[in-house]
């Protein structure tokens, strides 16, 4: 099973090239789901089709479907809802108070990532693509597992242990609200287990894929540098760029303004293209095409311009992890020990970084993208003394602390 995600900034052409590629994965033979989680819903549009929340065979191979977030909003999340406001009740807080403490912001995102996992889980389909919003929609969507997992912890940690036994030494405290805390454990519970697996589903990178999709413009292909970036700090590794509506160059012979003015348009997106292609992440390019690419023929030959003869949807060239530890001096007992926190970040150098360490993690900051990274257990004695950027990697120099490292 292959889960491909195709994003970008709005308008690049996202959502044709996610049901082209569908498209082309069905006529090779293989069953493939196109589903959208973008609330624009145009996936039905480029397919020429009326979809809904459940997956309908277009053609032979070929299914879809929009997340309908609302349904599972009323669905899955009003009932963790019902039992969260029962036990801040039972603890005196007000209802009103109660209902704003129930309100997960993102929630929604955070559904219709879980119903791309249940249909990757549960359909015929070999391969998922997935429609996702745009880029600053998705990256608060594919950060949304990490983020909430650690909200949860703090907010209900160990809450089997200790709430139980807080509730049963409460005044009043009787079968009653026991009862209620039962229910909002099991609702805690499953969504702790969705996170894990969405967390899981992601950071597989051999069955998990996310592509940039982007015009070959200056302003388009700096966003894309700042999301390679904010998806590296989440732990997300992208595996393709897809540069779209690539202009041919004209003929020598065709003169006159359209000639002069394609020249100039090829020229400068060839300069954007080269200047993609030193990000170290495989470049495709599909052509710009002469009409607007709706219907299961249009998007073929759209698929068919993009990948030629190549599987759509082969998994990237592994590359190093996006987080490492080395050792670069003394041993591991001796205070003189010296340990680099190393975090590969694409195109972080063309933008501002920001480090803080909180405790025992590492709060990092790339433009509008912060991520908390929990540090491993031979750092947390350590002081950070410096921090450099080499190329694409983020160096965080630790030293023994020594009023920690002689307890």
């Amino acid at each position: 099973m292959r889960v491909v995600l195709f994003t970008g900034k709005g308008g690049v052409g996202k959502t044709t090239l996610a049901a082209a590629t569908a498209a082309r994965l069905a006529r090779d033979g293989r069953k493939a789901l196109v589903v959208s989680t973008d609330p624009a819903h145009s996936l039905g549009d480029a397919l020429e089709a009326d979809l809904g929340h459940e997956p309908v065979e277009l053609e032979a191979g070929l299914f879809a479907a929009h997340v309908d977030t609302h349904a599972l909003l009323d669905e899955s999340w009003a009932r963790m809802q019902g039992h969260l406001r029962t036990v801040l009740a039972g603890a005196g807080v007000d209802e009103l108070v109660a209902d704003e403490l129930t309100v997960l912001p993102g929630v929604e995102d955070l559904l219709a990532l879980g119903e791309v996992r249940r249909a990757a889980e549960s359909g015929p389909w070999e391969v998922v693509v997935v429609d996702c919003g745009p880029t600053a929609e998705t990256l608060r969507l594919l950060g949304l597992p990490e983020a909430i997992s650690g909200y949860l912890e703090r907010l209900f940690p160990a809450h089997r242990r200790a709430v139980r036994g807080l509730l049963a030494n409460l005044s009043g405290a009787g079968r009653e609200a026991a009862s209620a805390w039962d229910g909002t454990i099991e609702a805690l519970d499953s969504l702790a287990e969705q996170l894990g697996g969405l967390r899981a589903m992601l950071a597989d990178h051999e069955r998990t894929s996310i592509r940039l999709v982007l015009t070959p413009e200056r302003v388009v292909a700096a966003e894309t540098r700042r999301t390679l970036t904010a998806l590296a700090l989440h732990g997300l590794r992208v595996d393709g760029l897809v540069a779209n509506r690539v202009v041919p160059g004209p003929p020598a012979s065709l003169r006159g303004p359209a000639a002069r003015w394609l020249r100039q348009r090829h020229q400068e997106q060839r300069a954007v293209l080269a200047e993609l292609a030193g990000l170290a992440v495989p470049l495709h390019t599909a052509d710009h095409a002469a009409g607007e690419p709706t219907g299961v023929p249009a998007l073929l030959e759209v698929a068919d311009s993009l990948y030629g003869d190549t599987d759509p949807v082969a998994a990237g060239v592994p590359g190093p992890p996006l987080l490492r530890v080395r050792r670069t001096a003394g041993t591991g007992s001796s205070i003189d020990s010296r340990f680099e926190l190393v975090l590969r970040l694409p195109g972080a150098e063309s933008g501002p970084l920001d480090l803080t360490r909180v405790g025992d993690e590492l709060a990092v900051t790339a433009g509008a993208t912060r991520r908390m990274v929990a540090l491993p257990a031979a750092l947390r004695r350590c002081q950070v003394t410096s921090a450099r950027l080499e190329g694409d990697d983020l160096c965080v120099v630790f030293a023994p602390d020594p009023a920690v490292w002689i307890r």
